[in-house]
């Protein structure tokens, strides 16, 4: 399994992270910031863990983020 996380706090809202892995990443209509799917919020650090499958997708979604706040560890 692999484990990622979002530092939602610093979300700009671009929606690069929902284009690149939608199964994963949704954008809040209340704040318009990223959402990290099936995670839990431990003091503003969102965390999931995704099957390997997901991996490409995900760390597509980590590259394209233009204030680096998504984290993939494998």
């Amino acid at each position: 399994m692999i484990t990622v996380t979002l530092i939602r706090d610093k979300c700009i809202g671009c929606n690069y992270c929902r284009e690149y892995a939608p199964q994963r990443f949704t954008m809040s209509k209340k704040d318009g910031k990223a959402v990290l799917l099936n995670s839990y919020n431990r003091k503003g650090f969102h965390t999931a863990k995704v099957h390997e499958s997901e991996l490409e997708s995900i760390q597509n979604a980590a590259k394209a983020c233009p204030v680096n706040i998504i984290k993939v560890i494998e």
